[in-house]
């Protein structure tokens, strides 16, 4: 009778378990370590703690102090009342409350004022909470939201904003001062009153020392912090779109990543932000992320720039030179000529607004020229550029009513940075998409294209990493990706409103991040360009001094600047016209020239061991 009574007033009258629910979010790293908290509603750090997160030695501290009887009392100890009792009709004042610790969680729950009434209430409660949830739950109810100071709670968050790590890496020393605060948080908080927190967690770790017989945890436990460390909160983009939990994310290169980006920020004009991103490349499982300057609302910090959709200038490249190969058009050592060419009413134009001339698809590539690129894409089909991008996980975005056309080739469509770090995985994955594993480029086809963009970081950097960059119209967006045999990275600066950065570019801006990126990245082997024999289309031997550009009896349509190009030979070279020798970098292969104006012009070429090559060149 009397259990069905009880049954019933639990059924009637269950306890109030909003707070304990209504918890800060944790997001983990994979391996388990807290990358980013998020606040309750009302800015509370309130951080779910059970009892297995907390050492043993910390629990022994918090019974020896508060309930020494919790094993064996049913929720409320009798002796502890009968002695808080006494003590009040001797002293005419509370001197101790007899609270255990199931009657301390319900108050915790349910906070009322301190009366007589509110103490039946918390004897009920407790008994119904033991009954409920036994005292695991207890204790877990109680290390949840046990007052810390201030806006923290729990013992997870005690232990993160007073020492900086979790709770099961708390010492005795350390357990005890989050065990003390939870009696008078706010006159015990360590930054406000370092003397009297330091005190308070003396004595509960004397408390115990009566038990075991040993004070010594007292003399090691040291000062108490003076100040509150900050709550995790790295990838803050990120973390937001995840619910609780691990997540793909590695914390210390997160943690390395985000201070590039600081860096970089510093370095960077006014409401000009980044976004940077570090993905598997076999899993494409992102490592780190950084979606820009959180906590700046000038740089648009609230929104996550690695989803927005930009243009991503000459990025696509590599995958048009991929399909390209597999098609069959060309080989990387075809030799084309970079002219002026239109293309119906399409007239692309170099970066720089000269043209090469004569040189190879491989150079064409590394030196990112627009007009073989629109060419292979000329022969491609837009269509198929369009198609190979959808299946990749970066579909076109296009103006409304508008087909794939031709200025693909240059950034003309929309993507994001997460997509095109996917793109450089599938290429840099034998052209695998990621999920079902469908093929979107042939595999030696995708190999070959990666290959031909190893190259050294001009500004110095780690070896054998292929990268690109590119840069939208006007320098609104400014890219540089790479790869290894491990890992992809992105790197996209610009204003988040799209407004014009002139003179940037993503050599200038993006590329210099990308290598600091792949320098703090766990060392793997590196992609190294296969050595292929020459062909037929290689033309002549290598080691022979040659003009590249202009070619023999070459007719320019226009006047204007003229790259010089040579190879062969050996360092350094000098370069005449018409016998006057040009300004010439001695480690560089190219020389720019402007023709004062039309006529015939003679064009040599020295090498250190004296050989000459040269042509003879017509200006319109």
């Amino acid at each position: 009778m009397l259990l069905g009574s009880a049954w019933g007033l639990d059924r009637v009258f269950p306890p109030d378990m909003a707070r304990f629910e209504n918890l800060a979010r944790e997001v983990t790293a994979r391996d388990g370590r807290t990358l980013s908290v998020l606040p309750a509603p009302g800015g509370v750090w309130r951080l779910r703690t059970r009892p297995e997160d907390v050492p043993p030695n910390v629990l022994a501290l918090l019974i020896a102090a508060e309930d020494r009887r919790f094993a064996t009392h049913p929720g409320v100890d009798p002796m502890a009342l009968l002695r808080a009792a006494a003590q009040w009709i001797r002293a005419g004042r509370v001197i101790s409350g007899g609270s255990t610790l199931s009657m301390q969680a319900a108050r915790l729950l349910e906070p009322r004022p301190r009366n007589l009434r509110s103490k039946l209430i918390e004897i009920a409660r407790a008994l119904q909470l033991e009954w409920r949830y036994g005292k695991r739950g207890v204790l877990e109810i109680w290390l949840t939201l046990a007052p810390q100071g201030g806006n923290l709670e729990g013992l997870r968050a005690g232990a993160l904003a007073w020492f900086g790590r979790a709770p099961s890496a708390l010492d005795a020393g350390q357990g005890a001062l989050l065990v003390a605060l939870a009696r008078r948080p706010e006159a015990l908080r360590p930054d406000r009153h370092p003397e009297a927190a330091r005190l308070a967690r003396d004595a509960v770790l004397l408390a115990r020392a009566r038990d075991v017989a040993s004070a010594a945890e007292i003399a090691l436990a040291g000062d108490v912090p003076t100040s509150r460390i900050p709550l995790p909160r790295l990838a803050p983009h990120f973390a937001r779109q995840q619910s609780e939990g691990p997540t793909t994310i590695d914390l210390d290169l997160q943690r390395a990543v985000e201070a590039v980006a600081r860096e970089a920020l510093q370095r960077l004009p006014e409401r000009v932000s980044l976004a940077l991103m570090v993905s598997d490349l076999r899993t494409r499982e992102t490592r780190a992320l950084v979606g820009g300057d959180w906590m700046n609302p000038s740089r648009a910090g609230a929104l996550d720039l690695t989803r927005a959709v930009r243009s991503p200038g000459s990025t696509l490249k590599p995958l048009i030179y991929a399909l390209a190969f597999e098609a069959g058009i060309v080989t990387p050592d075809t030799v084309l000529e970079d002219l002026p060419r239109r293309f119906g009413d399409y007239a692309p134009e170099n970066y720089d607004r000269a043209f090469q001339g004569r040189l190879r698809i491989a150079d064409a590539l590394r030196q990112s020229l627009n007009q073989p690129a629109v060419a292979l894409l000329n022969e491609l089909g837009p269509l198929r550029l369009a198609s190979a991008m959808k299946a990749a996980g970066a579909p076109p975005r296009l103006p409304p009513g508008t087909e794939p056309s031709l200025p693909l080739a240059l950034g003309g469509v929309g993507v994001t940075l997460r997509e095109m770090v996917g793109l450089y995985a599938m290429l840099g994955d034998g052209g695998r998409a990621a999920g079902a594993g469908q093929s979107v480029v042939e595999p030696r086809a995708a190999a070959l294209a990666v290959s031909l963009l190893v190259t050294p970081f001009p500004g110095g950097g780690p070896a054998g990493i292929a990268w690109k960059t590119g840069t939208s119209w006007g320098g609104r967006d400014t890219w540089a990706l790479g790869l290894d045999q491990r890992h992809v990275v992105g790197v996209w600066i610009g204003r988040p409103d799209g407004t014009p950065m002139p003179q940037a570019t993503g050599a200038r801006l993006a590329l210099p991040l990308l290598a600091q990126i792949f320098e703090r990245l766990p060392s793997a082997p590196r992609q190294a360009a296969p050595q292929r024999p020459l062909t037929a289309a290689s033309g002549p031997p290598t080691d022979s001094l040659r003009l590249l550009f202009p070619p023999p009896r070459a007719t320019l349509p226009e006047a204007g600047r003229v790259v010089l190009r040579a190879a062969g030979g050996q360092r350094p070279l000098t370069f005449l016209v018409d016998g006057a020798p040009l300004v010439t970098d001695p480690a560089r292969r190219e020389v720019g020239w402007v023709p004062p104006g039309p006529g015939f012009y003679r064009i040599t070429v020295l090498d250190a061991d004296g050989a000459a090559a040269g042509v003879d060149l017509r200006v319109r």
